[in-house]
């Protein structure tokens, strides 16, 4: 009897030191598990237990293309000035869109069976004119959008670009003045005659000028807020 009774002593004592065993590694591998966790919930939203959004995600669903750029910056600036130029620009690249369309359609009638020479490239150079016109208009909403949907939007930002997106517009205006024919030029009255006077007496390839200074700037500007 005795010595079953150390024999279960022996063994209540070896599960002990196995239970024990066992809690020491359970312990041991705790902290580890948790700090994994931890580590892994921390680079998944921030150390504030926010949604970590990545900079460089492409997020597909938020605009479609150029066509859903526009509404996709209205509903995500708070610029009100970027807001108002948006309904603006789109409106003009429409028109601009129209009338170039319809000049092209003129212009191939009138030289559909011209082959090659001048004929060839002022149809071409009228294409290209009519792109430079429309990428400036539609840039400041795709910069915006581009921007907002990468996590990093910036009323300022978009208040700047909605501002150069009017300057081009009013500089489109400029060059239109400037490169109009002298017969169809109408005498200047008011306050703003004598600069009108001053575009009038500029040739007409100074017309130019306005629009892409403003192109120059609208790209620098998304540029250099980009770093």
């Amino acid at each position: 009897m005795a010595g079953d009774g150390s024999a279960a002593d022996g063994t209540a004592s070896g599960a002990s030191d196995a239970d024990a065993g066992d809690g020491s590694a359970t312990a041991g591998s705790g902290p580890g598990t948790a700090s994994s966790e931890a580590e892994s919930v921390e680079s998944a939203y921030g150390a504030d237990g926010t949604a970590a959004a990545d900079p460089d995600a492409d997020d597909g669903d938020a605009y479609g293309g150029v066509v859903g750029a526009a509404p996709y910056a209205v509903r995500a600036s708070e610029s009100w000035l970027l807001r108002a130029y948006a309904v603006v620009g789109v409106l003009l690249t429409l028109l601009v869109a129209l009338l170039f369309s319809l000049g092209v359609v003129v212009l191939l009638g009138e030289t559909g069976g011209a082959v090659g020479g001048s004929f060839t490239f002022s149809r071409a150079f009228f294409v290209f004119v009519g792109f430079l016109v429309v990428v400036p208009l539609v840039a400041p909403l795709l910069f915006v959008a581009r921007r907002h949907r990468r996590g990093r939007g910036d009323a300022g930002y978009d208040a700047t670009l909605g501002a150069l997106g009017f300057g081009f517009v009013a500089s489109l205006y400029v060059a239109l003045v400037i490169s109009v024919p002298p017969s169809l030029r109408q005498p200047a009255d008011g306050p703003l005659a004598p600069v009108v006077d001053a575009l009038y007496a500029l040739p007409a390839l100074a017309g130019l000028v306005p629009p892409t200074a403003v192109a120059v700037v609208m790209w620098l500007v998304a540029r250099r807020w980009r770093q």
